[in-house]
């Protein structure tokens, strides 16, 4: 899944063009100076953002909706989910595409505009309601009218997070009427899944969400001789997730006597959910494989500097062998996954969201830092993320922490460390599996090593 580019097409366009790099790393010199991370290039980079976000256009007389300005719409949205503008116009220019929603005999490079639209609805609609909150009348007539179970799935997804579990009942009613196959979707029938369960005593809502014994996740060995990274997150995404590293001997990585460890961000910028696509990293398991490299500025403010650790979901093409004694990508069965856990893990349904999001078509999820300066993207909150301000929210992968100062210099990174250790537990190759998982907590505070120090003692 890639992250945050000043346009989208640019970002498919690496990924066509980047071959992914075999198993075995390689270490590209450290830039202490960057000169796109200079005050004078950030400030250069909010200009562009303006210029497309204008409100010329959004006029539909000078640039209809159609694919010869397909490029210019797609830039054009993203800038005002980069800027996320209080602005009566931005909100316009969003409705007047989503009434299309509704349309017939959509072109292909159409949809995609649509698509865009949608994502940065749903992440204003959430973050701003006092100003997009005027999008409701769109969002509704999507989940009531249009064909697309998609879009339909993420209006719904969008308005349950606002509106009276009444309402949104009585919608999601309506959904499953005009989509009778509705469960077969996974889009679809995870929202109204999550609908359903809103409407049971909270004893069995609090019996759903219980969590199976995470000691035995921690000693479990997917495979053998394979080393395992996991990356342990809270409910509420906007809280820093913690990862640790263990050894293809199954033992968990120490520096200086003490548990490895790096801070990652597995937030969605859209503030979409995992099953939609650019929605937040799916809980599950992922195959880990070799690097994309990094090696010049023409990404660096989606990438950062460093390489990007490669990670397949199932069904996913590219990877060599999604398990080590079989080549090739999983292409099992929902019990074949299941099989890769432990026991007590195997009937948790969120553990099964990277299958599910591999069986929808999710992929090119990476570990990652950002060029892009911590306060590029307007809608972050100093408030909200205090803790996290430094990261970057992605479309889906692992973000890592990178700054620089108003000179360019770098002033603090991990993916260094994250690739250095890796290759350590991988004797000079990167590959295994990493396992994502949220750990409920009352107290919303990040992971600590001494809450998973704790964990592990108590597994000896």
């Amino acid at each position: 899944m890639y992250q945050l580019l000043s346009s989208s097409l640019a970002a498919i366009a690496f990924y066509l063009f980047t071959p992914t790099q075999p198993a075995k790393s390689q270490a590209l010199p450290i830039r202490a100076y960057q000169p796109k991370a200079t005050q004078t290039a950030r400030n250069a980079q909010i200009q562009e953002q303006q210029q497309k976000s204008h409100p010329r256009n959004f006029d539909l007389k000078i640039y209809p909706v159609s694919d010869r300005y397909a490029m210019h719409w797609q830039d054009s949205l993203w800038a005002i989910g980069v800027l996320a503008p209080e602005k009566d116009y931005a909100v316009q220019a969003l409705a007047n595409i989503l009434q299309m929603t509704t349309a017939a005999n959509l072109t292909d490079p159409q949809k995609g505009i649509i698509d865009t639209a949608m994502q940065v609805g749903t992440e204003l609609y959430t973050i701003k309601p006092a100003v997009y909150g005027k999008l409701k009348l769109q969002l509704l007539r999507t989940v009531e009218a249009s064909p697309d179970p998609q879009w339909v799935a993420i209006a719904l997804s969008t308005l349950s997070k606002s509106e009276d579990i009444s309402q949104v009942t009585k919608l999601s009613l309506k959904v499953q009427q005009r989509f009778p196959n509705w469960a077969e979707d996974v889009r679809l029938g995870i929202i109204i899944k999550n609908i359903q369960s809103a409407q049971q005593p909270i004893e069995k809502i609090e019996k759903l969400a219980e969590i199976p014994s995470l000691i035995d996740l921690l000693k479990w060995q997917i495979a053998p001789q394979q080393a395992h990274m996991y990356v342990l997150c809270r409910p509420n995404r906007d809280v820093l997730c913690l990862a640790v590293i263990k050894d293809r001997n199954g033992k968990f990585l120490k520096q200086n006597k003490q548990l490895w460890s790096a801070s990652l961000l597995l937030q969605s910028l859209r503030n979409l959910d995992w099953n939609f696509t650019n929605g937040r990293t799916p809980q599950g398991i992922y195959r880990m494989e070799g690097v994309s490299l990094q090696p010049d500025d023409a990404e660096f403010h989606a990438y950062g500097q460093f390489s990007l650790v490669n990670l397949f979901v199932p069904f996913e093409d590219g990877v060599n062998a999604f398990l080590p004694n079989q080549k090739g990508k999983f292409t099992g069965n929902l019990q074949a996954y299941q099989a890769l856990l432990p026991p007590t893990w195997r009937a948790y349904l969120p553990i099964q969201q990277t299958y599910w999001a591999g069986n929808a078509g999710r992929s090119l999820f990476r570990i990652h830092g950002s060029g892009a300066a911590i306060d590029f993207f307007q809608n972050k909150s100093a408030v909200v993320n205090a803790n996290n301000f430094n990261w970057n929210a992605t479309l889906g992968c692992l973000s890592a922490i990178e700054i620089y100062d108003s000179r360019g210099s770098l002033i603090k990174a991990d993916m260094p460390k994250i690739l250095d250790a890796l290759n350590t537990v991988g004797k000079g190759k990167i590959e295994g599996f990493v396992i994502v998982v949220d750990m409920p907590s009352l107290s919303n505070q990040p992971v600590t090593v001494s809450e998973i120090n704790d964990l592990l003692a108590n597994a000896r």
